[in-house]
């Protein structure tokens, strides 16, 4: 048979004979064309009737010849579907919908890849554990965490990653970059795993719990911390004495004893202490506060270990003994006094006279 002659795209092409195949010449098309034989427009589709022009096409991609180049950018393409597909990352356009929810995408290759967030559909298995995912570049990404490759290197730091991904993610933290913002008080984080963690201070949310005991936590990582309690475990480790700790930050506060590092400073004043709780205990000077009070009488005290030393002269006890008589105190500051008459110390002058007492 004949097929008529198309004149539409200008020139005549020669009459073509239409052969019927023999049965055991026919092949079964693929399910799905190969993306650089398919323009990726709704209701187009483009693929080579010509043998001799496939071959030419297939050469491409051992000549490496990109013929078709954006004028948007420096980018070069073998075939003019890709420019196309190409060039909607600079106009934006998003002609593929998916139907279950309103995203929109700009290749129809991730609308695929979307859509199986909806079914479920994880057609990708690891070969080494029994983990499956929805797109090849994710298990990739997996397989990193059997081989330990991480390609990924930051450019500001010595920090490697096994995905482009996280590289991103990672770059934040140089940039300062921001972009996931909480809608109560406004507060902006660097990942969205932070964002989320922040939000459970507004709900209250507690979801992780520990199976010794009835307390739960915000973070995964306080839960962990809180484990030690039960279990014992003390994994940082002085490097200068033998002592251990359950958490970094108290051996952050051992390591100071060794330093002498005072990084908290008062705000009233030129001091600095190297622990939190001293510089909370200093800032009771200022403010007049003593919220340590005395149920026996009406004294108040600012320090915790005033209130203890007090409580003795109500008991009676006298637990400081001086070691040159057998006379007891019931304060160390009492005790301190009293040795001074055996060692006949006289460290307070006075101004107006040569005295000292």
């Amino acid at each position: 048979a004949v097929l008529p002659q198309n004149y539409e795209d200008g020139e005549p092409e020669p009459p073509q004979i239409k052969k019927e195949p023999e049965p055991s010449q026919i092949k079964e098309e693929p399910e799905e064309p190969e993306p650089s034989q398919i323009i990726e427009e709704p209701g187009e589709l483009f693929i080579s009737q010509d043998e001799n022009q496939l071959d030419l096409k297939h050469m491409k991609t051992h000549t490496g010849e990109k013929p078709f180049s954006c004028k948007e950018c420096d980018k070069s393409f073998s075939f003019l579907p890709d420019l196309k597909a190409h060039m909607r990352t600079h106009t934006g356009e998003k002609p593929f919908s998916c139907k279950e929810c309103d995203k929109s995408f700009s290749y129809l290759s991730a609308l695929k890849t979307h859509t199986r967030i909806h079914t479920g559909e994880k057609p990708f298995p690891c070969t080494k554990c029994k983990k499956t995912f929805n797109q090849t570049s994710s298990l990739k990404s997996h397989m990193r965490t059997h081989t330990s490759e991480k390609p990924f290197s930051c450019k500001h730091c010595d920090k490697c990653f096994r995905s482009v991904f996280s590289v991103k993610t990672h770059m934040r933290t140089h940039t300062g970059d921001k972009p996931f913002s909480c809608m109560e008080c406004g507060k902006s984080f660097c990942f969205n795993s932070f964002l989320k963690t922040h939000m459970r201070t507004h709900t209250g949310e507690k979801p992780f719990c520990c199976k010794e005991c009835d307390k739960c936590f915000r973070h995964v990582s306080h839960l962990k911390a809180h484990m030690r309690t039960h279990t014992g475990e003390k994994p940082f480790s002085c490097e200068e004495c033998d002592t251990r700790f359950r958490f970094l930050s108290g051996l952050k506060s051992h390591t100071r004893n060794y330093t002498g590092e005072k990084i908290l400073s008062c705000i009233e004043c030129d001091k600095s202490f190297s622990y939190s709780t001293c510089l909370k205990s200093h800032m009771r000077t200022h403010r007049g506060d003593r919220p340590f009070s005395c149920k026996e009488c009406d004294k108040c005290f600012r320090h915790v270990s005033d209130l203890k030393a007090h409580m003795i002269t109500h008991t009676g006890k006298k637990l400081f003994s001086c070691t040159k008589c057998k006379k007891k105190k019931n304060q160390t500051s009492h005790l301190k006094i009293h040795t001074r008459t055996h060692t006949r110390e006289k460290p307070f002058s006075c101004q107006e006279s040569e005295k000292n007492f």
